[in-house]
């Protein structure tokens, strides 16, 4: 599904060069259900970013569903990022101004999907996350917990092709962490390739392989 060559981020501070990412390689197969691990600062959540096509990197190639995404300009990554990611945030990352419901529902309108079905979708996960009462409330009036869990399902509401997930049970209680992670389970069971960034043992072991990084190097591959 996706490839990740020689990959290289870096920033310049005075003459020096600090890498972020050290000639990262990582093939990822559909069907996939990765961990990535690593130590505070190991440049966990840059390499989701660079997978997500949120973040650009210096060198190297990138290679997703056939597409080299280091040739393509930042429109054409969006409209590939819109089509098959799922990204759910540490930080949430919720519209301020717009309610639970138009938050979830936003990914639905990049894909023309009709009114009604919009509609059916957004009921259906509301229903599942358990926030059906919460939907026209906004980010604000919204706990972390239950502003998490409403970036989960704006994540998963269009079915995309590959779920991205930094730290995703970080701001729910254990019960509700358990859940998503069984949630997560049974989506890779149907086919979802999923690749979760945690600091939780019990959760990378959800996956079917745990990627480790260290000072932006993969330390297995």
């Amino acid at each position: 599904m996706l490839q990740l060559k020689k990959i290289y981020k870096w920033v310049n501070n005075g003459n020096h060069r600090i890498f972020l990412l050290k000639d990262i390689h990582l093939d990822v197969n559909e069907g996939e259900f990765i961990s990535i691990m690593g130590p505070s600062g190991s440049g966990k959540s840059t390499l989701l970013n660079v997978i997500g096509m949120l973040d650009g990197f210096d060198e190297g190639e990138y290679h997703f569903s056939g597409t080299s995404v280091h040739q393509l300009k930042e429109k054409q990554r969006a409209s590939l990022y819109k089509q098959y990611i799922g990204f759910v945030f540490q930080a949430y990352h919720l519209i301020d101004e717009l309610t639970v419901y138009e938050n979830i529902e936003t990914p639905l309108l990049y894909q023309n999907i009709k009114g009604s079905e919009r509609k059916a979708m957004v009921a259906d996960i509301l229903d599942r996350f358990n926030i059906v009462a919460k939907k026209d409330l906004f980010p604000a009036q919204l706990s972390g917990g239950q502003q998490q869990l409403v970036g989960i399902a704006r994540a998963l509401i269009a079915k995309p092709k590959l779920l991205l997930a930094d730290e995703p049970t970080g701001n729910l209680n254990s019960k509700q962490g358990e859940e998503i992670m069984e949630l997560f389970r049974q989506l890779n069971k149907e086919g979802m390739t999923i690749i979760q960034v945690t600091h939780s043992e019990k959760n990378a072991a959800y996956g079917n392989r745990i990627v480790n990084l260290l000072d932006g190097m993969i330390s297995n591959a």
